[in-house]
């Protein structure tokens, strides 16, 4: 019997509508990057995370798997956002921390609504006092996550666990001191074909608003500003999260922006001139990783985080 066990490297695959990227990690603190990839996707194989076209999907992560030696890997992926449903739940005061699983999975569809059935969940308890228990509510339907699974599993990859982009964009900042619990943050993933807006709170994502851009490469004619629908977007989140959310009480004191759009920039220019909130990028360099490797390197921290940490 071996004395001690060299520690497996595992790989932390994004798939997005235009893009397959991977970064191959050796566990640590902080993991060690050992290999990274990323291949684009024709335009219309993924359309708003579902998978239109399996066959071509397939074949070109076949090719990437071949390409950067991940044959047999265990695999860690993300859940395309559109998918990803995160809600506050209120849940009986008295019940106990090992019944809580049961219990949303017996009232998930009937006492607490959802807008797919069957779904994979998992959850975090947010508060618990005498008198309330709330937890944090992550779901996503059961096919759209199986659907990603079996694609891995047929390209000799071993998937053994799924995460949602909020909390793997979160990892970096938080890693680079840039995101404490008192913090009332907004988190913008400005990507090539959609941007993800999400609201953390003492390490939490409070909610998440998904909304498709069409890729620069598919725009017929440029046009002069392609955010400014996204502008207004945040300026609402940020109006929702302090009147609804904490009813007027706080407001969001940091804006953390990433993403992998070619005019991330200029965004964060226009965001700069716009808003009383000034944005933040990651303040240190993911070198060797380009930083468009931003989320997969946040799923590959995943396994250097407490729970408390997310």
């Amino acid at each position: 019997m071996a004395l001690w066990r060299r520690k497996a490297k595992q790989a932390n695959i994004v798939m997005k509508d235009h893009v397959i990227r991977c970064v191959e990690a050796k566990p640590g603190h902080p993991p060690e990057v050992k290999r990274w990839g990323e291949r684009e996707l024709p335009p219309g194989v993924i359309r708003d995370g579902k998978i239109v076209d399996e066959e071509t999907l397939a074949m070109i992560l076949d090719e990437c798997v071949d390409e950067w030696k991940l044959g047999g890997r265990r695999v860690r992926f993300v859940v395309p956002d559109p998918f990803v449903m995160i809600r506050s739940v209120s849940l009986p005061p008295r019940l106990p921390d090992d019944d809580i699983r049961g219990y949303l999975f017996m009232e998930l569809g009937e006492s607490i609504p959802l807008p797919f059935a069957d779904p994979v969940f998992d959850y975090v308890v947010a508060e618990r006092t005498e008198e309330a228990l709330n937890v944090l509510l992550f779901a996503a339907p059961e096919e759209a996550v199986a659907e990603y699974a079996a694609l891995l599993e047929g390209a000799d990859l071993r998937p053994v666990a799924a995460d949602v982009s909020p909390l793997c964009a979160y990892r970096p900042f938080y890693a680079a001191g840039q995101a404490a619990a008192n913090d009332h943050i907004l988190l913008v993933q400005l990507d090539e074909s959609a941007v993800n807006v999400s609201a953390f709170h003492r390490h939490l994502p409070l909610f998440m608003r998904h909304l498709p851009l069409e890729a620069p490469r598919e725009r017929a004619v440029p046009i002069v500003d392609p955010f400014a629908d996204v502008y207004k977007e945040i300026e609402r989140m940020m109006s929702f999260y302090s009147f609804s959310l904490q009813q007027g009480r706080q407001q969001i004191t940091r804006l953390l922006l990433t993403g992998d759009h070619p005019q991330l920039a200029d965004a964060f220019i226009a965001l700069t001139e716009r808003l009383d909130v000034s944005p933040e990028r990651l303040s240190y360099s993911l070198d060797p990783l380009p930083d468009r490797y931003h989320l997969a390197w946040g799923l590959a921290l995943k396994e250097g985080m407490t729970d408390d940490d997310r």
